[in-house]
């Protein structure tokens, strides 16, 4: 039976996919779970506008994240923190500060998917994190922590 998977399925396929199974796991497992479907010619019309409208979606997406993937390799941040008298910094630097440097810049950026190339930054310094901002998409930006 060829069936369209609703969802990813391990050993099986991705999402969108329109693979070839036995009835029984059709019937009995895939389909009364909803991870797929059953790939009749209405239900192949219908996958197959999803894909293309998908694509042009992603393709808008992309183009917006390159846009601003250049315009966030220009800028370079300062975070300020308290440190003591040798440099050393009172707890550390983290994606939260890096976030909110970015937004006084004018980017909306989740600090999820912001990456510390240093695990902790503990001193005063120059340092880069890293950025993605779509699937195969992302920047490296330079900051500098300073003593406030």
């Amino acid at each position: 039976m060829e069936v369209i998977l609703k969802q990813d399925v391990n050993n099986l396929g991705t999402k969108d996919d329109v693979v070839v199974v036995k009835d029984g796991y059709a019937r009995n497992f895939l389909i009364p779970k909803g991870f797929a479907i059953r790939a009749t010619d209405s239900a192949k019309k219908v996958l197959a506008e999803n894909i293309k409208q998908r694509a042009h979606k992603e393709a808008s997406l992309k183009a917006e994240a390159e846009k601003i993937a250049a315009s966030i390799a220009e800028i370079k941040l300062t975070i300020g923190a308290k440190t003591s008298a040798t440099g050393k910094i009172f707890g550390s630097v983290n994606t939260i500060q890096i976030a909110e440097a970015l937004r006084e810049k004018g980017f909306e950026i989740d600090r999820k998917s912001i990456s510390l190339q240093d695990d902790q930054i503990k001193e005063i310094g120059e340092y880069k994190a890293k950025i993605k901002l779509y699937k195969d998409i992302s920047v490296e930006v330079g900051f500098d922590v300073v003593s406030e």
